[in-house]
């Protein structure tokens, strides 16, 4: 007979060791239920250990199975009445236990939330607090310098608020504070300086303001709001020939960054016949010319900007920023043009 069988015969089946063969409750069930030997004392002893007080009387032969059963029913009842009150106390047990956690945890989050409400009422630490939001937004998560601090947020205070720098305050950003002068804080900067000028070009109507404001729409990415700034001046009745030349010269950078080259040379060369002496025209057709394959013609006219003022460290400088904006194909071009030059000058 199979071990749950010989439990639920001798009614203790909701006692877990009665179904497991090496427990001492299944090996007497199993020696009681064969018969060939008597129950040992050890067996016995653990029977009233148990309180299994029928089958101890009944193992002892001092009870037959049939009294046995009336006595190990009412016994079980017992067992399985303890099992619930003990499974409802536990149960109870663990509710208390989960109420006063709840209640530990919701008292340390009140107690967490009032700190926070502390900390972030507390003056220093809203400042504390705006400086970081601040840096956070032009991209200044490097290490700053204690001599520099208070200089470089009064800088970014006066930029977010859409404010022009000072002149000096521009001069420390592009020297000394050069590794905070970060493409957003520029962004911005130009931004700002490009707005000021084309306010200013509304109220005074000098096209020398467009110049300008083009300038710096250019150094923040905004070259298509310059190009219909400078598209609505009228050049052709201006009389000062520097200023026709410049315009020329800026409005030829906006259609350079509009990949519009065509467009870019014809105002370079007009800007060129203007003014001969002027290597701002030369540097851009130079650098127009380089970036469309035209090599030799772009050298010469950057050769040509150097005669007219334009450094060769500017040039080399140029010719690199041109390298690094080409496609691949371009930039395979443009090595092998500037080594078969100098290898040394243009190991970069």
């Amino acid at each position: 007979m199979a071990l749950n069988q010989i439990a639920v015969k001798f009614l203790v089946e909701d006692l877990s060791s009665a179904n497991i063969s090496s427990a001492m409750l299944s090996k007497i069930l199993n020696n009681l239920e064969i018969g060939e030997k008597p129950v040992s004392n050890t067996a016995l002893t653990f029977l009233k250990s148990r309180k299994l007080l029928a089958l101890f009387s009944y193992a002892k032969k001092q009870t037959s199975f049939s009294e046995y059963l009336i006595v190990a029913e009412l016994e079980q009842k017992d067992r399985r009445l303890t099992a619930e009150r003990d499974a409802l106390e536990e149960r109870l047990k663990q509710a208390k236990l989960k109420e006063a956690r709840e209640l530990a945890t919701a008292a340390r989050q009140r107690e967490a939330a009032e700190r926070k409400r502390a900390y972030d009422n507390d003056p220093k630490n809203i400042a504390k607090a705006k400086q970081l939001r601040l840096r956070n937004k032009y991209d200044l998560y490097c290490f700053i310098e204690r001599k520099d601090f208070q200089k470089l947020m009064k800088i970014l205070r006066c930029v977010d608020n859409g404010n022009r720098l000072s002149e000096g305050d521009i001069a420390w950003l592009y020297l000394d504070g050069e590794e905070y002068f970060t493409n957003l804080l520029k962004n911005r900067f130009h931004s700002n300086e490009a707005n000021f000028y084309t306010s200013e070009f509304k109220k005074k109507k000098d096209p020398w303001l467009v110049v300008n404001a083009s300038s710096h729409y250019r150094k923040c990415g905004k070259s298509q709001v310059a190009d219909l700034m400078l598209d609505a001046i009228k050049v052709s009745g201006l009389k000062n020939v520097k200023l026709k030349s410049a315009i020329y010269t800026t409005h030829g950078g906006v259609k350079r960054d509009l990949n519009k080259s065509k467009d870019a040379l014809m105002l370079g060369e007009k800007a060129h016949e203007l003014t001969k002496k002027d290597f701002r025209p030369c540097t851009l057709l130079g650098a127009v010319n380089m970036e469309t394959g035209s090599y030799d013609l772009g050298q010469a006219w950057y050769a040509k900007a150097i005669e007219n003022g334009f450094s060769e460290k500017s040039m080399d400088y140029e010719l690199k920023s041109i390298f690094k904006r080409a496609n691949k194909s371009d930039k395979n071009s443009l090595r092998c043009h500037l080594l078969e030059i100098d290898p040394k000058r243009y190991s970069w």
